[in-house]
């Protein structure tokens, strides 16, 4: 079985390098153009195009894979693996590959189909999610399911430790069904229509911590946002950032937003129904820290009002 892999981002190294480890032959990888990044705009590859090259494997990078089909169907591969690809496939591109495209979706689908579904897990309060390798056709991630490996979701969870958990996993997942797919034991089962749930990309404007809600909210806005784009309000007109947070005991009355406790513990903030123990921020133009470090800092105290404006 001849294979190409498309993806980009860091989740996507680790079911590639799955394969590998399991013998399969990838002959090409499918990926992002290299970007400007940092202060200096160095163009910079993306981390599977990086991982591919030190392992070897011929890359190509499409701005738009739908403009170079026939690039892709010369690779010559039966079948392709998408991973974080990021890119609509078209009917032309999937019929570049005679035993199918399979993705590696970070779900339990039907449940969040789209773009961002481990924060989207996060925010709801999932207790679990998982992986679905799916047979690819031309809707948003509505193909046929042919393997599900399920994840419980830890309390401590932020959607860069879920992310890390489920690349790995996508890994076993995919080699797996990549295995019953060589030896003609693949089955698939349709995904149903009860229980679809869809998300798209989050954009920063999400991010706004809304202290009205309630705690156990507001905590899984914060660990859904960490890393990326990271959960904010504002504190005496300037921007914090939050990056970890639990429910707390309401201890007394206050508006939300307003820092009721600030110790070496943390920082307690009223919210709608209970509080939040905020563990770790960012101010502007600061480092991130531990809550305990901006309150030595004397950068908070109670009284303190987190809110929605600069």
């Amino acid at each position: 079985m001849n294979i190409v892999y498309a993806g980009a981002p860091a989740f996507s190294v680790p079911p590639l390098q799955a394969l590998l480890e399991a013998g399969f032959a990838v002959s090409a990888v499918i990926t992002q153009p290299d970007k400007p990044a940092g202060r200096k705009g160095t163009l910079t590859p993306t981390p599977l195009k990086a991982f591919a090259e030190e392992r070897g494997i011929p890359v190509h990078a499409f701005a738009k894979i739908r403009e170079n089909v026939a690039a892709v169907r010369a690779l010559g591969a039966d079948v392709m693996v998408t991973c974080a690809y990021g890119q609509i496939l078209t009917r032309e591109v999937l019929d570049c590959f005679p035993q199918g495209v399979y993705n590696i979706h970070a779900s339990l689908l039907p449940r969040w189909r789209g773009a961002s579904p481990i924060q989207h897990a996060l925010l709801a309060g999932d207790a679990e999610t998982g992986v679905t390798v799916m047979k690819t056709d031309v809707g948003l991630d509505t193909g046929d399911m042919l393997l599900v490996r399920k994840l419980a979701i830890a309390p401590q969870d932020t959607a860069g430790t879920l992310s890390e958990k489920l690349s790995v996993l996508g890994g076993e997942a995919i080699a797996a069904a990549l295995s019953e797919l060589a030896r003609g034991t693949a089955r698939f089962t349709p995904q149903g229509e009860e229980g679809v749930t869809l998300c798209r990309k989050i954009e920063k404007s999400a991010c706004l911590v809304d202290f009205t809600r309630d705690a156990r909210s507001v905590c899984n806005l914060i660990r859904a946002m960490n890393p990326a784009p990271v959960a904010y309000a504002y504190l005496r007109g300037k921007l914090c950032n939050f990056y970890f947070a639990e429910p707390a005991e309401r201890e007394e009355d206050a508006p939300c937003g307003a820092v009721v406790r600030a110790d070496k513990t943390g920082i307690y903030v009223c919210a709608g129904q209970g509080a939040v123990r905020l563990a770790e921020v960012q101010p502007e133009g600061g480092k991130r820290m531990r809550a305990a470090d901006f309150v030595n800092g004397r950068k908070v105290a109670v009284g303190d009002v987190f809110g929605g404006q600069a």
